[in-house]
């Protein structure tokens, strides 16, 4: 965007600490007590509560998430999308829809959900986070606890269902490359107190999975006149701080970077080298339309069946830790891309591939349901990609996906062995924004018809031994470059 060129004196800026001292203090007999109720943060100020209260009264009371993020077998969840209001339902709340949703996603037989706040809604100031919309999240978590869903909470959600959803106090700030919501010193300051808040009011619930930094927030990096040409060094300092930050409010918890597919097909925004080694999970999104598998394949070949394993196993050459998971967090398909009556085949299929890969932590489809057709604005697509209608009944998609998981939860799928694997430099695809790179997912694919189902492997480990012995890799065939 333009520089502003307005010739009237902005405001002073203020440091971290002078934003929670700006709001709110405590109920000094709330700090005495160390005895705080989520109404008491709420009445309180939440940002400036986190400021004065030490850390150790708020996790005394945390409680450990129902279920453990690892350990469980495959985690099956749904994207949720809330049927009534889409999510301006943070402004005009109906906590009974939201029941209503959670109850036919659990007999679906989910056993969690990703939810988004509107950054707007929740921080429409600098140094002001709405305690309303704090109020309504931890509601939604009571609800999620009566339907036993876990919840991940995705925050700074200025990317979500092709629309940016930027703070106005942003703009002033971000007015040129070096000021940007990744670099700019109180934006990020901002961002934390952000965290901090939600942290404070609902990071101790039973059902608080843990934060996604953003719904593929790193959109906002290529996007015209909305912080554009950040570096991958640059973005990567902010991904490690930020997720540090998610550790330290909310220790234990399962904290990610919910980046789209752009990262793992060009050389542009995260680096994955990062992303294979921060949070808690790798995280991919696989979607044949925009990863540009439908520019390759037909719906139906194996480059679009095996899409999804291809993302983990490129996700998991860049791991240090043999240990470490991918989440599959969004997946899903449209009757614009396939026969509607395929769908459900599609996805059977493109989940069973996936799912024998090994570490993988679960799937989390996208999404639990269709937009309102009277709601106006959104891309065509973006209404059908419900597993349930605006009736909350189940869709075949749904039902298809719901039998599938109750028999994994019977037969958990096997995970294969993987001997031969496909080497890859550790960079080298294009750093041409908006335009996937399938030069090294081409030949994985070309393995798959030809009936190998590769690990894949960087360049800068082919002569670690030990690493290669603890994936089972027995042979290397190096993919062509340039």
């Amino acid at each position: 965007m333009p520089k502003n060129t307005s010739t009237s004196t902005p405001p002073p800026r203020l440091s971290s600490g002078e934003m929670e001292q700006r709001l709110p203090s405590a109920r000094s007999h709330a700090l005495a007590s160390g005895d705080l109720t989520r109404r008491d943060l709420v009445k309180a100020g939440v940002v400036g509560l986190a400021a004065l209260v030490p850390a150790v009264n708020f996790m005394k009371a945390a409680a450990p998430a129902a279920t453990a993020a690892a350990g469980q077998g495959l985690r099956f969840g749904v994207n949720y999308v809330p049927r009534k209001h889409w999510w301006y339902g943070w402004l005009d709340w109906d906590g009974q829809a939201v029941r209503e949703d959670f109850e036919a996603i659990r007999e679906l037989g989910m056993d969690h959900i990703r939810i988004q706040c509107l950054w707007p809604v929740f921080q429409p100031g600098i140094n002001y986070v709405s305690s309303e919309a704090l109020e309504r999240l931890h509601e939604l978590l009571d609800l999620a606890q009566s339907a036993q869903l876990d919840v991940e909470v995705a925050v700074l959600d200025g990317w979500l269902s092709g629309y940016a959803f930027m703070p106005a106090w942003v703009t002033p700030l971000a007015t040129d490359t070096s000021h940007n919501v990744f670099i700019h010193p109180e934006i990020i300051e901002a961002e934390k107190l952000l965290f901090t808040a939600i942290g404070r009011s609902v990071g101790g619930h039973q059902r608080f999975l843990g934060f996604d930094l953003g719904n593929e927030i790193g959109v906002l990096q290529e996007m015209a006149g909305l912080n554009s040409a950040v570096t991958p060094e640059q973005a990567d300092r902010w991904a490690t701080t930020m997720l540090a930050h998610c550790l330290e409010i909310c220790p234990g918890k399962f904290h990610v970077n919910g980046v789209d597919d752009s990262h793992w097909f060009s050389d542009i925004g995260f680096s994955r080298e990062n992303l294979g080694r921060t949070g808690s999970a790798t995280v991919v999104h696989c979607y044949a339309y925009w990863t540009g598998a439908l520019d390759h394949y037909r719906y139906d070949d194996a480059g679009n069946l095996h899409l999804a394993e291809y993302m983990v196993e490129l996700a998991r050459a860049y791991h240090r830790d043999p240990q470490r998971a991918v989440w599959v967090q969004e997946v899903g398909t449209s009757e614009e891309w396939m026969p509607e009556a395929y769908m459900p085949e599609y996805a059977s299929k493109l989940l069973q591939n996936a799912a024998e890969c090994q570490r993988v932590w679960g799937f989390t489809w996208w999404c639990s349901h269709d937009i309102n057709p009277a709601m106006k604005g959104f891309l065509s697509l973006e209404y059908g990609l419900g597993l349930l209608d605006q009736r909350n009944r189940m869709k075949p998609l749904g039902k298809a996906l719901s039998g599938l998981f109750t028999e994994w939860r019977k037969h958990p799928p096997a995970e294969i062995a993987r001997p031969v694997a496909l080497v890859i430099p550790d960079r080298g695809l294009s750093k041409k924004s908006g335009s996937a790179d399938w030069s090294l997912a081409t030949q994985y694919m070309d393995l798959v018809k030809g009936g190998v189902r590769p690990a894949i492997v960087l360049e800068s480990r082919v002569d670690d031994k030990g690493y290669l012995q603890s994936r089972g890799i027995e042979e290397l065939i190096r993919a062509k470059v340039g």
